[in-house]
């Protein structure tokens, strides 16, 4: 078989590339906007001191933790679905998963992406705004802002709306992105509810911490170009790595993913010596068909193929002009030309 036929054979027979994310599109700006607006006029009724206070003193005077006792127990185990460090060790887990088959870090790096801007901006609004939670409130009435507190928003609920909404940005049909949306919000409305039923948090804090895990999930079109500047360094960072610690382990299709141009399509010998290289940009076969003839003009050559090397260093083999000039006699051996 020829070596360009089996590189289209081995070609065929790989994964198609991801699946192209959610974009900016005018629905989802009018949504963030809109999102944003509610944000802020939650941050100013606090502010304000507004019936939200109010509201907030009646629910926690209330004390459903002593309504409903039967229940506390079951809900101290499922508002952990909020906590960082165990929602992100999970969802982590699944979605390298889905790096190893993609063959491409886009997944986890969508998932570390959203978590640092919802650290950035929910840990800057905590700090900036350092509200008080029910149980250390001082004044009756009083909105508690400014008292080095850090739970206005709440971030249990901006996580799980976060963490679990990544699932659903990242689905790959619309079905999935549906269903999985119903599910991620199900669960973000659970968990804040249970915090204002343990008392950690007002009610203006699980509404002002849906907000802004939403603002994140919906801005995360704009991070998508800078993802994949990203995801495109590392996997060229890392396929050099593995080409000098393991030269053996790539004699077949590369892993497929956004790789630098220069080494997206290589396979070398058991020495590291580059056999085949014809960078695409990056695509696949199934993308650009016409970038892998089946009969190219140039055929691709094996090393075992090749001319020996001279001693300085040529592949010419001695005396290729003679010989090409002047062809053998299949009797003498002499050129036909030669004299004698």
């Amino acid at each position: 078989m020829r070596t360009d036929d089996k590189l289209d054979q081995m070609e065929e027979q790989r994964p198609t590339d991801r699946v192209r994310p959610p974009s900016m599109t005018r629905t989802r700006l009018w949504l963030f906007w809109g999102t944003l607006a509610v944000y802020l006029a939650i941050v100013a009724g606090v502010l304000a001191t507004t019936w939200l206070v109010t509201f907030d003193w009646q629910v926690m005077f209330f004390r459903p933790y002593k309504q409903w006792p039967e229940i506390h127990a079951f809900l101290d185990y499922f508002v952990v679905l909020g906590q960082r460090g165990p929602t992100a060790v999970a969802v982590a887990a699944w979605l390298g998963w889905r790096c190893w088959r993609q063959r491409n870090l886009h997944p986890l790096l969508v998932l570390g992406a959203s978590l640092l801007l919802l650290n950035i901006t929910v840990g800057a609004a905590k700090l900036g705004m350092g509200r008080l939670g029910p149980h250390y409130a001082t004044v009756v009435g009083a909105n508690e802002m400014g008292l080095g507190g850090d739970i206005f928003p709440s971030g249990h609920t901006a996580n799980a709306v976060v963490t679990w909404g990544v699932l659903a940005y990242l689905a790959t049909t619309s079905l999935r992105r549906r269903t999985l949306s119903v599910i991620a919000a199900l669960g973000a409305l659970g968990v804040g509810m249970t915090t204002v039923y343990l008392g950690t948090h007002w009610v203006s804090d699980v509404l002002l911490g849906w907000a802004a895990g939403l603002l994140v999930l919906l801005a995360m079109p704009w991070l998508e170009p800078g993802i994949t500047w990203f995801e495109d360094r590392l996997m060229g960072i890392l396929l050099r790595l593995w080409l000098r610690l393991r030269p053996d382990s790539l004699r077949g299709p590369l892993p497929v993913g956004s790789l630098a141009p220069e080494v997206s399509r290589q396979r070398i010998a058991s020495d590291g010596e580059v056999l085949v290289s014809a960078g695409t940009g990056g695509r696949s076969a199934a993308h650009n068909p016409d970038s892998w003839p089946h009969h190219p003009s140039r055929p691709y050559t094996i090393r075992s193929e090749r001319a020996p090397a001279t001693p300085a260093g040529s592949r010419r083999p001695p005396h290729a002009d003679r010989s090409r000039s002047t062809p053998l006699s299949p009797v003498t051996g002499r050129g036909r030309n030669a004299n004698g």
